[in-house]
């Protein structure tokens, strides 16, 4: 069997450091090279044309699809997407045929993303692949996950989208305030925005997301800073830096 040649990318060392150790056990693998962002990524997949990639939902600098929607998913290799979320969140790319391994993973479920790759890439032409990619980027822009999954000690709960009324930065985690509630869920607020529907919820903080349909009324303060009161009281400062996108609510 001729071997594919696999490019890897993560934003995480230690997952990128893992996964070369259980590649090399895998004969019918060549590792073309890795990457630790998008932008090396998409340049990677030109130069080197590999026949796989092993590809990161969310980097540090974009996401997983951003890189085929750049690359082009005629232009684009076989992937095999690489997410820290439930399956619940990857619904997308089972629909369009495209695997993917859930962290962590131990080196049988990576084998057997490698097999599964391997009979795909064989029994499909390339015209098919691009048409399940291009199927796979139109419908993730089409769709907004309803729920998040957060881990509160020994059970799991399942937050619904529309009941979060802000967001708030807490490090490599965020806090989601959903009325007298807050559940803590390990996320960048960067990687959180990418997730939630723009015309909902709005950056308007360097450390803060806001629910829309929660503000009920902005107030102006200096050097154009807003004070945005929430239903219930709560009042968030806005950032200098988000103003246009803070400004762009108050003339909808």
């Amino acid at each position: 069997m001729t071997k594919l040649r696999l490019l890897i990318v993560d934003d995480e060392p230690l997952i990128r450091s893992g996964l070369r150790r259980e590649l090399a056990k895998i004969a019918e693998i060549e590792i073309a090279g890795e990457c630790e962002d998008g932008r090396s990524a998409i340049a990677a997949i030109a130069a080197k044309k590999p026949d796989l990639v092993l590809l990161d939902v969310q980097l540090g600098d974009c996401s997983g699809l951003d890189v085929v929607r750049e690359v082009g998913p005629e232009r684009m290799p076989m992937v095999i997407f690489i997410t820290a979320y439930d399956e619940y969140a990857v619904k997308a790319f089972e629909l369009n045929a495209v695997d993917y391994l859930l962290k962590p993973f131990d080196e049988e479920r990576l084998r057997q993303g490698i097999a599964r790759a391997q009979d795909r890439w064989m029994a499909q032409s390339e015209g098919a692949l691009s048409r399940q990619l291009q199927a796979l980027v139109t419908a993730a822009a089409q769709s907004w996950p309803e729920r998040f999954v957060v881990r509160e000690g020994e059970r799991f709960e399942f937050v619904p989208v529309e009941s979060l009324d802000w967001v708030e930065s807490a490090n490599n985690y965020v806090q989601l305030h959903c009325g007298a509630k807050t559940h803590l869920m390990l996320e960048t607020l960067t990687g959180l925005e990418k997730k939630l529907d723009p015309r909902k919820f709005v950056r308007i903080h360097r450390g803060r997301i806001v629910n829309v349909s929660r503000i009920r009324a902005a107030h102006v303060m200096m050097n154009g800073v807003y004070e945005l009161e929430l239903h219930g009281g709560r009042r968030l400062a806005t950032g200098r830096q988000f103003r246009d996108a803070v400004q762009s609510l108050i003339r909808r």
